[in-house]
């Protein structure tokens, strides 16, 4: 039974830290310069950004250090699965869009998902940032925070990579698809 408290037992704090180590050291280039050791006295000093990394992890999204903010100090995480994370995929991309739909709806939305989560969706820039460290979206494609104009509209952004390429492309907002997820962002 999942209980309504942000805050992960001991065990699984230190299980889930134990992984994000072992993806951090496996995974240099993409935090060049950062040490670990501050990393995780930052996250061991919050228990609810801690919850939320738990939550990107056990959706699929395998978070990992990408930036440093010098400004506010804080760490930046985002999804660093290969393909958008399976436990958010086959979603619209919010609420609104949801409703709107009269039949076949999934079962969720992006937006919802990230706020229950305490995460950000990525934006077009931090999708493209993302793509800098590797290859991602090669199978699938995610939905990016997308401008209120187009929104209004009744469209939302996505984006994947192709031919060694990120496209930005645009759907319906309440469309969905089995290989479409969302990637988060959550700074510490």
């Amino acid at each position: 039974m999942k209980s309504n408290k942000k805050e992960l037992s001991p065990k699984q704090t230190e299980e889930l830290l134990g992984t994000l180590k072992a993806r951090f050291e496996k995974n240099m280039n993409r935090h060049k310069g950062l040490s670990w050791n501050k990393i995780q006295t930052k996250l061991e000093a919050n228990s609810e950004k801690l919850w939320s990394l738990n939550e990107m992890e056990t959706t699929g999204g395998e978070p990992d250090v990408v930036g440093h903010d010098k400004k506010t100090g804080e760490f930046i995480f985002y999804d660093c699965s290969a393909e958008s994370p399976n436990g958010r995929r086959s979603v619209c991309y919010d609420r609104e869009a949801l409703e709107s739909r009269k039949e076949h709806k999934p079962k969720n939305n992006a937006i919802d998902m990230a706020i229950a989560m305490g995460i950000e969706l990525l934006t077009e820039e931090d999708y493209r940032e993302l793509q800098e460290l590797g290859d991602f979206d090669t199978k699938t494609s995610s939905w990016v925070k997308t401008p209120s104009a187009i929104r209004k509209l009744g469209g939302a952004l996505f984006c994947d990579c192709r031919y060694d390429h990120v496209f930005v492309y645009h759907n319906g907002a309440e469309s969905y698809y089995a290989a479409r997820g969302f990637r988060g962002s959550l700074k510490v």
